[in-house]
């Protein structure tokens, strides 16, 4: 479909959507999140995609809600628009956040909902939302204390601090930082890497670590062991280790 607030590209079994809205610092407007919302079904019902980076365009990533809407925005309206997280922790598809400039607010939590995250040295991240009167709604109050612990992000969300990409890393929020300039072949080069292993092991794999943030760890370790023996009865798997023996590349095809 045609996008106006976001940019969507494919090359090969790398999916890039862009969130272009750089005269508002790309602010998630309603429109967006709708746009958005249709790229990732985009995605998930493309199974030539084995991997998808998220970025922004200009200074920022995303620099949080737009804030006109905002004051408009009634419970219900915020009840259906903050399920973008959930939606790419759902998504069964490796999803890296390239994040250029400013990732506050609602910004924010869509990175932290993402399963790898590489910051230019030029990125910013927050949870402002205490200095307009109210609480992170996207999983702020629950990705972040599990991403940095439960004392740092009360301070971040109670202080509504910025901080930039080195103290990011330094926490634990990003995976790593590089050279804005080296930003998107960094994350390219992660997505070609992922897009070369088994889909069908990398969908499980994800499905595993997601549902062990959610639980104890007896209950983790059960889900795992019974998505391991599924990963065992896979097409996959039989190319996977046939390539081995072979000493070739495997020709993987997500089954």
């Amino acid at each position: 479909m045609a996008y106006e607030n976001i940019v969507f590209k494919k090359e090969g079994a790398i999916a890039t959507i862009i969130f272009s809205r750089p005269e508002a610092l790309n602010a998630l407007n309603n429109q967006t999140r709708s746009e958005f919302k249709e790229a990732l079904e985009e995605v998930k019902g493309d199974d030539s995609i084995r991997a998808v980076i998220l970025t922004g365009e200009g200074r920022a990533f995303i620099a949080g809600s737009d804030i006109k809407e905002l004051k408009d925005t009634t419970p219900l309206q915020a009840h259906d628009i903050k399920r973008l997280g959930e939606m790419i922790e759902e998504l069964e598809k490796p999803v890296i956040a390239a994040v250029n400039g400013f990732a506050l607010g609602g910004g924010c939590e869509i990175v932290m909902a993402c399963d790898i995250i590489i910051a230019s040295d030029k990125a910013k991240f927050g949870q402002p939302e205490v200095n307009i009167g109210v609480i992170p709604g996207g999983g702020g109050t629950q990705r972040l204390q599990r991403m940095v612990g439960v004392h740092r992000a009360k301070e971040l969300i109670f202080t509504g601090d910025i901080i930039d990409a080195r103290e990011a890393e330094r926490i634990g929020l990003v995976n790593k930082v590089v050279p804005a300039e080296e930003l998107m072949t960094k994350a390219t080069e992660i997505a070609r890497k992922i897009s070369k292993k088994s889909p069908a092991a990398i969908r499980l794999a994800k499905a595993a670590i997601n549902r062990g943030m959610r639980t104890d760890l007896g209950a983790g370790l059960a889900y795992e062991r019974e998505l391991y023996s599924l990963s065992l009865s896979t097409d996959d798997k039989i190319e996977g280790i046939n390539a081995f023996i072979e000493k070739r590349e495997p020709k993987y095809k997500g089954r």
